[in-house]
């Protein structure tokens, strides 16, 4: 569920008749809901490019784009926004019909209070079960940092925002030296500490909320430093390295490769993060031929 800074969640009405729009507009803000309204399908896109929603209710019966139609854009393009339709008495479609061509609910025309309260929190309240759930999917067991399935589905969003946005983006490589040595001597719970002090120095070293934080699998991990120069991405990472080997663990250092990621708009986006991902774990191996505990930055 996506609730806004106040806790509110947005619902979007869309509906032909005005006088049903304003009805609806008062009787979803009285629900407590921050209300959005369209007249129509076309309309209601042009809210979505612009604010997420979490619930989009609309008529299934209207002119330029119908609920279906509209129902089928937010499916393709606002997938994080569920569509609950509302029927006349009259009209033919089933709740079948609406469920299977992809909205959550269905609900007749005229809308009874109760019975929307009700479909709304149920909505809502499934909603935040499934981010849940795909929060904990998303999530190193071990280190409570992001997993590799989490950079898999980042990375070539965060590429394609600094390239749509104009600003700079890099990828550090993490690797921990001797650790397979320090596992075999100390035995794996404290080579879990080792993983578990790694992403914690990770976390106090980079930027809340700008940076992020993965483990890629075993003692690889990853940085995104976006809206940053080559210097500081560098200085970042070595903060991390110096910490870490404050920390003492016998022996165990890090090598650290880190590349800059301008997007190559002549290939296509995996092809570009493979290109990408191949230039940083290259780096990293260099810091390693470099005798370990470094940084190497290829722009």
């Amino acid at each position: 569920m996506d609730w806004r800074d106040d806790g509110t969640a947005i619902i979007l009405v869309v509906d032909d008749d005005d006088l049903v729009l304003k009805t609806l507009n008062v009787l979803v803000s009285s629900l407590g809901y921050r209300c959005l309204c369209a007249a129509d399908g076309i309309e209601a896109t042009e809210i979505l490019k612009k604010t997420r929603c979490d619930i989009v209710l609309s008529d299934l019966m209207m002119p330029n784009m119908d609920g279906i139609e509209l129902l089928k854009y937010i499916i393709r393009h606002h997938s994080e926004t569920d569509v609950i339709i509302a029927t006349g008495y009259s009209e033919k479609a089933s709740y079948a019909d609406v469920i299977r061509a992809g909205a959550i609910d269905f609900i007749k025309k005229p809308i009874d209070q109760a019975e929307l309260e009700a479909k709304l929190a149920r909505a809502l309240r499934e909603r935040h079960m499934i981010r849940k759930l795909e929060a904990l999917s998303l999530c190193d067991g071990l280190t409570s940092l992001l997993n590799r399935r989490a950079f898999n589905l980042r990375f070539p969003r965060e590429v394609e925002r600094a390239s749509r946005q104009n600003y700079s983006l890099f990828l550090a490589i993490i690797d921990i030296d001797n650790f397979k040595e320090y596992n075999d001597s100390h035995g794996h719970d404290e080579g879990d500490n080792v993983l578990i002090s790694l992403a914690d120095t990770m976390k106090i070293c980079t930027r809340d909320s700008v940076d992020l934080c993965f483990r890629l699998g075993g003692d690889e991990f990853a940085v995104l430093l976006p809206q940053t120069t080559a210097t500081q991405a560098t200085e970042i990472v070595q903060r991390i390295l110096l910490r870490f080997v404050e920390s003492n663990f016998d022996g165990t250092t890090l090598s650290i490769g880190i590349v800059s990621c301008i997007r190559d708009k002549s290939a296509s986006i995996l092809e570009d993060i493979t290109v990408m991902q191949k230039r940083a774990d290259q780096a990293m191996y260099d810091a390693k031929h470099s005798g370990k505990n470094c940084v190497v930055c290829r722009i």
